[in-house]
């Protein structure tokens, strides 16, 4: 007879160009037996600001991603990708509902996991860091004070493709992380859920005092809260545990 509890299952929506958050994603759980995470993939390759690059982040196709999710029996639904920084998020909100009222599943987005733990840490002034133009970035620093966060200071590594993002090494982030660190901000936001941010999280937070939010970590741990599973271990951002 099959087993009437199994554990908890994450589903996640997935840039097509996205090669970090999987593994990320497992490596962050390390080999963790209560809760499984499953992914589908929508056509993204591209991160500006412009038609065809808002297009990527339709809520139609989100809906129709959702709808595959569902029929893993998932516990919730997350759309694993930032674009709510710089669309809004009223974007995100509408995303979720559009995937709740097409699945009955509950629904996050990496946009919203940010701005429930900005609530939940009482973030309001932060440092951020991305691998996008500087135009993408003022689009994220506009959306965000509209949210009552301010941004001290912020790094644009000047890319906009994406798959290109997860080539960005570890010595490539550290110098901006710790000019962004002296500012003193509440927390350093990694934004990209294409960037390894979370490899140097423990040793930034360590050797500057301040607390790290990576994307493809604050995803994961705002999916985890809703369905109801432990959070994360302390290397992974010390405020995410």
């Amino acid at each position: 007879m099959p087993s009437t509890t199994r554990p908890r299952r994450i589903g996640m929506i997935v840039p097509s160009s996205n090669t970090c958050l999987e593994p990320q994603t497992y490596r962050i759980l390390a080999g963790r037996t209560d809760v499984t995470v499953h992914f589908t993939r929508i056509p993204v390759t591209r991160i500006a600001l412009d038609d065809s690059s808002d297009r990527q982040f339709d809520p139609t196709v989100m809906r129709d991603a959702a709808r595959l999710l569902a029929t893993a029996d998932v516990d919730v639904i997350a759309w694993n990708g930032t674009s709510g920084s710089w669309l809004g998020p009223a974007h995100d909100q509408e995303l979720v509902q559009e995937i709740t009222d097409a699945t009955a599943i509950p629904a996050t987005t990496s946009t919203l996991a940010y701005l429930e733990a900005f609530r939940a840490f009482g973030t309001a002034r932060i440092g951020l860091f991305t691998p996008y133009t500087e135009d993408v970035n003022r689009q994220v620093i506009a959306c965000y004070e509209q949210e009552g966060i301010k941004t001290l200071d912020h790094r644009a590594l000047g890319l906009s493709d994406n798959e290109s993002f997860a080539r960005v090494t570890d010595d490539e982030m550290r110098p901006g992380s710790r000019e962004l660190a002296e500012a003193a901000p509440d927390a350093l936001v990694y934004l990209c859920t294409n960037l390894y941010g979370a490899n140097i999280t423990a040793e930034i937070e360590k050797d500057t005092g301040i607390p790290v939010l990576d994307s493809v970590a604050v995803t994961l741990w705002h999916a985890l809260r809703l369905a109801g599973a432990p959070l994360l271990d302390q290397r992974w951002g010390r405020l995410l545990t």
